[in-house]
């Protein structure tokens, strides 16, 4: 058993608002350079919906993540023998248009027009070639559009839906969206380190963030390829790669990334969990209904005496162990098992998890009177505007049964929060609803507190990022106390 330490999230989609404060805060923070003016590290998509960049989900299309015959695992984007004759061209990488053109307006003409008669306005210009420009798409150009033939038709998932249930998702009276918050996911198997030529992107032993050493990087472009959640991207200032780095001078310091700590909506959660690192390519050769069970159980108990013993042989400090132990993620994803990764079938392990949403269920209209059977848990499940083989292709690798499982439980939750607080639900239903989706009432009440209550403590549990151990390997941490902790001290150049 290789047990190692993983900085892992949840977010949780029942609470997200849309705001976009997280992709803005990350943007002033990381991405208001030259060459990043395309780039959003956070984004926040609308579903049914294309995404950022265009239709990111189709890797038929940009051949990213692993493939498997059961018993090789292989990148979909590259191989031996592709390597020398792509070296100098990716034929599945995202193009400016699959992204976005960025812009600027004239606010010179704005701030310093003439007086006159007219209303002087400032013009979008393109902050590539400096010329006048009709802007055609953004990050989240199809934010709201849950119900556009344009956008929410040609989402990928919808593929998993027959053309009725596709039809009936356009019906105005069934029309639902939600929102989708995705950063780098920091994966436990990423397809992005395994691409790169040079060796540049490289997964922290300490926690598992995944990083581009910009030194060694020499804007090959595969990780961009090969990330099937495209959340890699080229500077083509400097000719390298970025990616989001989680904020990790902020963790080293004890504070929570900047998406984290602006969250208007409270909706994420972040804390350490430790994993068996030894059994990833035989999990990752599993079927695609089998993943998100296989993915759970390389994850491990930290109260485990003999997880504890192996965590320790494999230098995994005390006061690590004990951090996985409060981790907010470990009862999300393991013990509650609510949370589910985004597109499980990658096989790339993302350690980003969501508890899937639950919308709302189609209405019983009887005469003037709009209402909904409450004692009919499964059925109110089964008939919510959103039809559950689009969330499974979402966020289960097409395993409809994990799915189910998550919203009964977060339904169950409520009905029993209604019968304490509201009394208009008997306790026999509500107690009935947590028996038939396997919850207790102590476990509902956790539930309860951890998804609403929650202090900032709670919600994200910072472990100790025990930096001295690792600068040992590489220099004297007496000599590196007093050096840059982000990037490196002489700016990348071309090579």
């Amino acid at each position: 058993m290789d047990v190692r330490s993983q900085i892992a999230m949840v977010f949780h989609l029942d609470k997200c608002i849309g705001c976009h404060t997280c992709s803005v805060a990350c943007k002033n923070v990381w991405t208001d350079r030259e060459g990043t003016e395309y780039m959003w590290w956070n984004n926040v998509e609308t579903k049914p919906g294309t995404g950022y960049p265009t239709k990111w989900e189709d890797q038929d299309a940009y051949k990213g993540g692993w493939k498997t015959d059961g018993k090789n695992l292989d990148l979909r984007s590259t191989s031996k023998t592709k390597l020398v004759p792509n070296i100098f061209h990716n034929p599945t990488m995202p193009s400016m248009d699959d992204y976005y053109e960025p812009w600027t307006y004239t606010y010179d003409e704005l701030f310093n027009a003439p007086e006159g008669d007219d209303q002087p306005v400032a013009r979008p210009v393109s902050m590539i070639t400096g010329e006048p420009m009709d802007i055609e798409a953004g990050p989240n150009w199809d934010d709201d559009l849950g119900g556009s033939k344009i956008y929410a038709a040609n989402d990928p998932n919808l593929d998993a839906l027959d053309p009725e249930q596709r039809e009936q998702m356009r019906a105005i009276e069934r029309m639902a969206f939600f929102y989708l918050p995705r950063i780098c996911n920091h994966c436990l198997n990423p397809s992005c380190v395994a691409s790169c030529p040079s060796g540049a992107l490289y997964k922290r032993g300490e926690d598992g963030i995944v990083l581009v050493n910009q030194e060694r990087c020499r804007a090959w472009r595969a990780c961009v390829s090969a990330c099937p959640y495209k959340k890699t991207y080229y500077n083509w200032s400097t000719g390298k790669s970025e990616k989001c780095i989680l904020c990790f001078p902020r963790l080293e310091a004890g504070e929570a990334p900047a998406c984290f700590h602006s969250c208007v909506g409270r909706i994420r959660y972040l804390g350490n969990v430790l994993y068996d690192a030894s059994r990833i390519r035989d999990t990752a050769n599993k079927p695609d209904h089998e993943l998100v069970d296989a993915q759970r159980d390389l994850i491990l108990d930290p109260t485990d005496p003999d997880v504890i013993k192996a965590a320790r042989d494999s230098g995994v400090p005390d006061a690590v162990i004990d951090s996985a132990k409060k981790s907010p993620v470990f009862r999300w994803v393991k013990e509650w098992g609510l949370a589910l990764p985004l597109h499980v079938e990658f096989r790339t392990f993302p350690m980003l998890f969501y508890v899937p949403p639950l919308l709302p269920v189609m209405s019983v209209v009887d005469g003037n009177v709009i209402s909904n059977d409450t004692d009919k848990l499964f059925a109110d499940i089964e008939k919510a505007r959103a039809p559950i083989e689009y969330l499974a292709r979402l966020f289960a690798g097409g395993n409809a049964g994990k799915v189910r499982y998550a919203l009964r439980k977060q339904l169950s939750v409520r009905l029993w929060r209604r019968h304490l607080t509201v009394g208009d639900i008997s306790k026999e239903i509500a107690e009935q609803a947590l028996r038939e989706a396997e919850c207790s009432p102590e476990e509902a009440d956790a539930i309860y507190r951890l998804t609403a209550l929650a202090s900032m403590d709670e919600r994200v549990v910072v472990p100790p990022m025990q930096r001295e151990q690792a600068i040992e390997m590489l220099k004297d941490p007496h000599e590196h106390k007093q050096s840059a902790g982000f990037g490196f001290r002489d700016g990348p150049m071309r090579v």
